[in-house]
């Protein structure tokens, strides 16, 4: 579905609720309600950390959130965007404690942890939460970019992000410079990344697929790079990659799965993922927008539609009695295998895709779970910093 951009004058995060139509803004107004329940749900006290997921489950005594797992990850995307609401609510989520203590915390965790992106995130919520430093974590994605290995596409767009944050708190240039020139550098057709950088980190027959995510988070990473720095080229990277995604946007709003990077098309369809339409795709083209960059907005819209319009089931993917979003809607299928088959047979031959997979395998299975980060993402893209965040920024 073609969404044209239009080009206008920056405006600022506190204006995103206003920038949408009236329907979309009261149903971001009452996701935005739910989120600290949900977010609740999925902290644990005793650790002081979040799950990796919080499950749906029936049966005696009656259906039930079941709090599973623990995500690094998922504890930064919380102290950001739990950061946003006031620090009375914050309390409330948090068993008494507040954004800046887990930000705080967080860092210390991820201290000599094994993965990049948990990393990279921790260092983002340290600056912006905590208005601090995190010297060490930098120090690990400086000597993570520099060595020249490979990473996955979203952890090196967040730890260009982060470098932005903390721009003003440190000696971030380097990792802007290796970070941005990894994005710029591996980029296909029409604008679309791949899921490793570079691509042929992958086995040749799934080199060629990025995800939504691959592609929301370099167009945040680039358009915050394009903010800080002035530069051109990022701003028109990150132009190129959001006019082509919301090109591909479903007829109903949908934010499609997986594309590929040789002709810029779609591989996969499904599932469709709430947390693409209500937080990861507005996040990034508002973003892009007060970078100077193009105009999304309609896309923005369309795309929170589909929580409600949601044409491939008849359930509602919004609780407002267990405060959560329910993840996506997928196919009823053998775990993954459309997205085995179609890229199979994408890496065969450009554009080719297995006839009736719709009706084989039809979009009609709900997963009743939701992950804690997208909550802490539908509070972070909608919700203004608040006077303490501001401030750290600088």
């Amino acid at each position: 579905m073609t969404s044209p951009a239009t080009t206008r004058a920056p405006v600022r995060s506190r204006a995103r609720l206003d920038a949408i139509d009236p329907a979309g803004a009261a149903l971001v107004r009452q996701l935005l309600a739910l989120a600290p329940t949900g977010l609740a749900a999925g902290h644990d006290p005793a650790t002081g950390g979040f799950a990796q997921t919080v499950r749906g489950l029936s049966g005696t005594p009656g259906t039930r959130l079941q709090r599973q797992g623990d995500n690094l990850r998922y504890a930064a995307m919380a102290a950001l965007g739990l950061a946003r609401v006031p620090v009375e609510q914050q309390r409330q989520v948090l068993a008494g404690g507040t954004a800046a203590e887990l930000a705080a915390r967080t860092a210390e965790r991820a201290v000599d942890h094994r993965d990049p992106g948990a990393v990279a995130l921790a260092a983002w919520a340290r600056a912006e939460v905590n208005g601090a430093f995190a010297g060490e974590l930098f120090d690990a994605l400086d000597g993570r970019l520099g060595a020249g290995v490979a990473l996955p596409t979203v952890d090196a767009s967040w730890a260009v992000t982060a470098a932005t944050v903390a721009a003003g708190l440190g000696d971030t240039s380097r990792i802007l410079h290796l970070g941005t020139r990894l994005l710029l550098d591996h980029r296909g057709t029409g604008g679309i990344f791949p899921h490793w950088l570079p691509p042929t980190a992958q086995p040749r027959w799934r080199g060629h697929v990025g995800c939504f995510a691959d592609q929301v988070y370099p167009i945040q990473a680039l358009a915050r790079v394009a903010a800080l720095t002035g530069r051109g080229d990022c701003l028109a990277a990150a132009n190129r990659t959001a006019s082509r995604i919301c090109e591909l946007q479903g007829e109903h709003g949908q934010w499609w799965w997986h594309y590929d990077i040789r002709n810029g098309g779609v591989v996969e369809k499904f599932p469709v993922y709430s947390v693409h339409q209500h937080a990861m795709g507005p996040m990034a083209l508002f973003d892009l927008l007060e970078a100077g960059g193009d105009d999304h907005t309609a896309a923005v819209a369309r795309g929170l539609a589909w929580l409600q319009t949601h044409p491939e089931v008849v359930e509602e993917l919004v609780s407002p009695r267990f405060g959560v979003i329910w993840r996506k809607v997928g196919r009823r299928e053998p775990p993954k295998a459309a997205r085995a088959v179609n890229t199979a047979t994408t890496a065969v031959r450009v554009g080719a895709h297995l006839p009736g997979i719709d009706r084989l395998l039809p979009p009609t299975s709900v997963d009743h779970e939701c992950r804690p980060y997208e909550l802490g993402w539908l509070l972070h893209a909608w919700l203004p910093p608040t006077p303490s965040t501001e401030m750290s920024a600088r």
